[in-house]
């Protein structure tokens, strides 16, 4: 194949295209601000007016967006990618949205005649930059073996789980986790700092014990120095929580902790920190333990 699509030049779609660069692939982009493109398209991106472009000069598109909303911008309409799609090309999805959005786009997509690919991540660009990414699929498993090799150039785990749907079900099951862990090692960090241990000695204890993880490898040190720009504000954690809480429901599997971090995440916006990547719990955290925790400041032990 001559040239992949990318549908959402954003912070993990430009990774997505740097990776693709790595693998010598043509790229053919679109993203709805055009001057987030711009670094892209000095480095080799062809840039395409619509996502209806972007579809018709390739037969594999992925597309990287924030919601629902972002997906039905992309999609639908006369310059909407799904007024491209035909038999042969295949719709790669890689947003988290819901379940239900993702089978309903499905079927628009198999009235094209195209296939469509259920492909959502878990990593954040750090995670594409390193090649560390995870990529859990749902969908037909020929249109899997075809958009394979390229979702290898992008994470080397790459893995076909089951129907469309399923793969955006296992996301939202990993990211429920993200914020749920954040908040628990938020609350032995700080247990540990009012007890008058420095908090970046605390920190390592908790990062090299049994209770470590790579989430909190790389994120719970945010609890020392908060990273700008965001790796997943807290509005996208939010965003993903509220998708975890529904599909509880829907389930009939209750959420505990996971409706705790999400009123925490509340509690966060409500402090102005929606901006701030989602680690910015500990500072909310921090604030009602009376602890002196500004995230516009790195962390200094006395």
């Amino acid at each position: 194949m001559s040239k992949v699509g990318m549908i959402g030049l954003g912070e993990m779609g430009s990774a997505f295209v740097r990776r693709l660069f790595l693998a010598k692939r043509e790229v053919v982009g679109y993203n709805r601000t055009k001057a987030k493109a711009e670094p892209l398209i000095k480095e080799g991106l062809h840039y395409a007016a619509t996502p209806r472009e972007v579809v018709e000069q390739c037969d594999i598109v992925l597309c990287m967006v924030t919601d629902d909303k972002a997906i039905a911008a992309v999609t639908e309409g006369p310059d909407g990618a799904l007024a491209a799609l035909r038999p042969g090309k295949i719709f790669v999805e890689m947003s988290t949205i819901s379940p239900a959005h993702i089978r309903e786009l499905a079927e628009k997509v198999a009235k094209t005649g195209a296939a469509l690919l259920d492909a959502p991540v878990s990593g954040s660009q750090i995670s594409v930059e390193q090649g560390k990414l995870l990529i859990m699929v749902g969908g037909d498993e020929a249109a899997f073996k075809q958009a394979e090799p390229i979702l290898r150039d992008i994470g080397p785990k790459v893995e076909l789980i089951g129907s469309v749907g399923q793969a955006k079900v296992m996301k939202i099951a990993i990211n429920l986790q993200l914020a749920v862990q954040m908040l628990a090692m938020s609350e032995g960090l700080l247990l540990a700092e009012k007890s008058g241990i420095p908090r970046d000695r605390a920190y390592r204890m908790i990062a090299d014990s049994a209770v470590g993880s790579p989430m909190i490898g790389y994120r719970g040190g945010f609890s020392l120095e908060m990273p700008t720009p965001a790796l997943f504000s807290v509005n996208m954690q939010q965003k993903d929580m509220q998708l975890a809480l529904e599909l509880g429901r829907q389930v009939e599997v209750p959420l505990p902790t996971t409706a705790v971090a999400n009123e925490m995440l509340t509690a966060a916006r409500g402090l102005g920190y929606e901006d701030y990547d989602f680690a910015i719990l500990f500072h909310t955290l921090a604030k009602l333990a009376g602890v002196d925790a500004d995230p516009t400041k790195a962390y200094k032990s006395a």
